[in-house]
């Protein structure tokens, strides 16, 4: 029996998976008020219906849809009962003049806050006992409107932290710095970064009930799934700078115990191991150490980028600003590599989370893990793990349950942050200081402050321009010498050449 909903779906759509369909449909709806600006009533209605129809037909009909899936959204449909009642007016009744008029609905976040809505309609995980190891569907990841572009935001941040070092450098100096290269115009990164981070997808709500000393237990509770944090071009360098680690690591460029790379001896043994911030001892060693921190060990400090990378997770509200992370360890996996049940030490205080890169794998939780054979466990619940998402470990999802990585099918980089107990930090230890103080965003972004932001960009914009051309019209002065002003120089340096003049 064919599918209705295949049947009837646009013939210049059948060629889109669903995925790109949701993300024509997202950047679309985010851009509505802009295409329908100056549109009559009918016109703009329409643009919205067609834009609406995308995402509708990449799920089937929508009038099949629950209320909270349904891309008729209260703001659209308050809009079409605006323009229904009053005459048809291409210059009053659009809907960038009906946002003009002071209606909020048409905002950035506005239609992204439905479409996260959308996107968080996910399968409940089951609340029984399970005997078999059954796997909760997570989000599914996409590409937001900013990935499309493939924006590298911790690349802009760190050139924007060299720039300001560069400027104040030149400032003692008494240097002026000049850009030949014209910005392009774009939105001011801070507002750039709120769209980003009120696209994040947050999964919160994992049930997994199993009994603890005779009474029933949601396992999962503390557990969060973050997804959106990282951009894919920001994965690619991430992913890249991992290896120029590794490869540092093989030639002795790092401290002894930030690299360590076991011999492969059996199958889920021996995955690459960098640590910064502490030197955590897995096993009791041969010198009769205990698991945990080695306070004696030196280790490597945090990398700059990877305090880019936890500053972005307390501003994003995926760790507590009370909780930033002063450590870390890369594992490297290959084929077949994976990491045996276990609850992380408590020299690590919660919460604390793991950034998953290159390939999606399966993380399995419960009380009593079973390990069936080399890589090979059982567990009463997997959740995947998608490409760039960060979970998030608290409550009982960190000290109640254990879990464990099985051997993964391909290869797999991940990086988990966690904060060191005080009392187990190394000899000697000092804090980094440009990850003190670090505070969250705000949900609600100040209009005003977004409007001050557009405009003191527009003026960069032009003074930029005008430097540019300042400096070509100099560069074109020095080698022309048939071409004189008769007007005399003017300004603050003419000024100061008078004064001279009187004093002699």
């Amino acid at each position: 029996m064919s599918n209705p909903s295949v049947e009837t779906l646009d013939s210049f759509l059948r060629g889109y998976q669903p995925s790109e369909l949701r993300i024509a449909s997202e950047f679309l709806t985010t851009w509505l008020p802009f295409l329908s600006r100056d549109l009559c009533h009918h016109c703009a209605e329409t643009l919205s219906d067609r834009i609406r129809s995308i995402g509708s037909e990449c799920r089937g009909d929508a009038e099949n849809l629950s209320p909270e899936e349904n891309f008729t959204t209260p703001d659209i449909m308050q809009l079409k009962k605006h323009n229904d009642s009053h005459c048809d007016n291409c210059d009053s009744h659009s809907l960038g003049s009906w946002k003009d008029d002071g209606a909020e609905t048409n905002s950035v976040g506005s239609f992204r806050d439905e479409m996260n809505e959308l996107s968080e309609s996910v399968p409940e995980a089951s609340t029984s006992e399970l005997a078999s190891e059954p796997v909760i569907e997570t989000l599914i990841p996409r590409v937001s409107w900013a990935d499309m572009a493939q924006e590298d935001e911790l690349e802009e941040v760190e050139e924007h932290e060299a720039n300001k070092q560069s400027v104040n450098e030149n400032s003692s100096n008494g240097e002026v710095g000049v850009s030949k290269v014209p910005r392009k115009a774009e939105l001011p990164r801070e507002q750039r970064e709120y769209i980003r981070f009120k696209n994040v997808q947050r999964k919160k709500d994992f049930i997994c009930l199993e009994r603890v000393k005779g009474k029933p237990v949601n396992i999962l509770d503390g557990l969060e799934l973050h997804l959106g944090i990282f951009s894919a071009a920001e994965q690619k360098r991430i992913v890249e700078f991992i290896y120029e680690l590794r490869e540092m690591g093989r030639n002795g460029q790092l401290k002894e115990r930030t690299y360590s790379a076991p011999l492969k001896w059996m199958r889920g043994k021996g995955r690459v191991t960098i640590q910064f911030g502490c030197c955590y001892n897995y096993a009791t060693d041969k010198n009769g150490n205990p698991p945990g921190i080695l306070q004696n060990d030196v280790v490597d400090p945090i990398p700059h980028l990877f305090k880019v990378i936890i500053r972005r997770l307390v501003r994003w509200h995926v760790l507590p600003p009370s909780c930033v992370p002063d450590s870390c360890i890369v594992n490297i996996y290959e084929e077949g590599d994976c990491i045996p049940p276990h609850i992380d030490n408590h020299d690590f205080v919660r919460p604390f989370c793991t950034v998953s890169f290159l390939s999606e794998c399966n993380i399995l939780f419960g009380t009593n893990l079973k390990i069936v054979g080399a890589g090979e466990f059982e567990g009463p619940i997997a959740i995947p793990l998608p490409v760039g998402s960060v979970l998030v470990l608290n409550g009982n999802g960190a000290d109640v349950a254990k879990h464990c990585v099985p051997a993964v099918p391909n290869k797999r980089i991940s990086i988990t942050f966690r904060r060191m107990d005080e009392l187990k930090r190394p000899i000697g230890y000092l804090p980094e200081p440009d990850l003190q103080g670090l505070q969250p965003l705000s949900y609600e972004m100040d209009r005003s402050k977004i409007s001050n932001l557009q405009k003191q960009e527009r003026r960069m914009n032009r003074q930029a321009v005008r430097r540019d051309g300042g400096v070509e019209a100099r560069g074109r002065g020095d080698h022309s010498g048939s071409h004189y002003s008769s007007r005399g120089p003017s300004g603050p340096a003419n000024r100061r050449r008078v004064r001279v003049n009187v004093a002699d």
